[in-house]
C-alpha cells in the first residue's frame, strides 16, 4: 500500500505502451492516477496512434515517434485547460492507444433476411455472409462511436458491436448499387469490389474505419428465386429457343434407326404426307375411302390437336421449352382452359421458320 500511495505521488515522465496481443484495438494507458508532468515523454509505436481526452472532450492526437510534452505538441489541450501562459504544472487527462494495423480475415453476416428491390425479380429476401479487413482511421471518431471508454476494447467486443452495423451498411450499398440479383448469386468477387467504395464512405464517416477488403462468400435467395435464376442462367446458355429445338429435332433424326425411325424422324415424315394430302385435296369425306399410306412411311397422324407433352416428346424437348416458346411467340397454340393446344401445321410452320 505504500509503494502505490508513493507511485500515486509521483507525476508520469514516460508514457509507453507495446502491444503484446493480436485482438487489441483500443487501450487506456493506465496512470494509477498520476498526473502527467511538463516535459513527459510519449512514445508511439507504429502501427499505433495516442488520443489524448480531457474531461470527455477530445485533446491532441499523435501519430508514430518520440514526442517531448510541452505546449507547442499539446495546443488543443492547452486550449481545453486554459494555459494563460502555458504548460507549467502537471495536469490529470486520459491517454488512449489506438492501433492503426489491418486486421484481416473477420466474419460478418445477416441474421435476419435482407429486402432488396430487383427489376426482374420485384421484392426480394437474401440472406448473405463473408469476411472483412478493416484499420483505423479516425482514432477520435472511432472511440466516440466504437470503443467509447472501454479501457480495454477487443476484436471480439468490436464483431459484436458491429455486428449489426454492418449488415445494414451492407444493406444499404447493395441497395444503392441497383445489381440485379441475378449478379449478387453468381458473382460474388466482383460484387464485394463493387460495394467497397460504397461501403467505406461510410465506415470512415460515421466510425472513422476503413475497409480495405470486403469479400462476399455466399448469398442464399428463397427457392422460387433460386429456380427463376436457374431457368433464367439455362435460357442463356441455349441461346435462341428456336434454333435449339430445331437442333434438338436434328439430334433425334440421327439417333432414328432404319427399322424403327426415331420419333422425330417419325414426325417429319408424317409432316410431310399430311402437306401432301392437304394440297391433293384428300381429307376425309363421308363414304370416302381413305388413301392408302406407302408401305414405307410412318402412319399418318390425324390434324387434331396435341397438348404440350406431345408436341414436346415429337420434339425432343421439354415441356418448359414447349411452353416458354409459345410464349415467346415464336409457336401458335390455342388455349384451351388452363393448357394449350397444338396443331401439327403450326409445329410444321415453326420448325420451317
Amino acid at each position: 500500500m505504500g509503494i502505490l500511495n508513493f507511485l500515486r505521488g509521483q507525476a508520469l515522465e514516460i508514457i509507453d505502451w507495446e502491444d503484446d496481443s493480436r485482438d487489441t484495438l483500443s487501450f487506456r494507458y493506465p496512470d494509477e492516477d498520476r498526473e502527467i508532468k511538463r516535459g513527459a515523454q510519449l512514445i508511439v509505436r507504429e502501427s499505433q496512434k495516442v488520443q489524448f481526452v480531457y474531461l470527455g472532450e477530445f485533446g491532441d492526437t499523435f501519430g508514430p515517434g518520440k514526442y517531448d510534452l510541452t505546449t507547442d505538441n499539446i495546443p488543443i489541450l492547452t486550449t481545453l485547460k486554459s494555459w494563460k501562459y502555458g504548460f507549467e504544472s502537471p495536469f490529470k487527462a486520459d491517454v488512449y492507444y489506438v492501433v492503426t494495423r489491418t486486421f484481416t480475415g473477420n466474419k460478418w453476416g445477416t441474421s435476419n433476411p435482407v429486402m432488396m428491390r430487383d427489376q426482374d425479380f420485384g421484392i426480394v429476401r437474401a440472406r448473405a455472409f463473408g469476411t472483412y479487413d478493416f484499420r483505423i482511421t479516425n482514432p477520435s471518431l472511432f472511440l466516440k462511436e466504437v470503443a467509447g471508454t472501454d479501457h480495454h476494447f477487443r476484436l471480439d467486443e468490436f464483431a459484436e458491436t458491429m455486428r449489426s452495423r454492418i449488415v445494414s451498411v451492407f444493406s444499404e450499398a447493395l441497395a444503392e448499387s441497383n445489381i440485379p440479383v441475378l449478379d449478387v448469386a453468381t458473382r460474388y468477387s466482383e460484387l464485394g469490389d463493387s460495394l467497397m467504395p460504397l461501403i467505406n464512405a461510410v465506415m470512415e464517416a460515421k466510425y472513422g474505419l476503413e475497409f480495405t477488403s470486403f469479400v462476399v462468400e455466399n448469398v442464399s435467395v428463397p427457392p422460387e428465386v433460386e429456380e427463376a435464376i436457374d431457368k433464367r442462367s439455362s435460357m442463356s446458355a441455349i441461346g435462341n429457343l428456336n434454333d435449339y429445338v430445331k437442333f434438338q429435332m436434328a439430334e433425334g433424326m440421327s439417333r432414328g434407326t432404319s427399322s424403327t425411325g426415331g420419333m422425330a424422324t417419325e414426325m417429319a415424315v408424317g409432316m410431310a404426307l399430311a402437306q401432301q394430302m392437304v394440297q391433293q385435296g384428300m381429307t376425309s369425306t363421308p363414304g370416302a375411302s381413305p388413301a392408302a399410306a406407302p408401305p414405307s412411311a410412318a402412319p399418318v397422324p390425324g390434324f387434331n390437336l396435341m397438348g404440350i407433352s406431345e408436341a414436346a416428346q415429337l420434339l425432343g424437348v421439354s415441356d418448359a421449352d414447349v411452353i416458354a416458346t409459345i410464349e415467346a411467340g415464336d409457336l401458335k397454340a390455342k388455349k384451351i382452359g388452363s393448357t394449350y393446344r397444338i396443331t401439327r401445321s403450326n409445329i410444321e410452320a415453326f420448325l420451317n421458320s
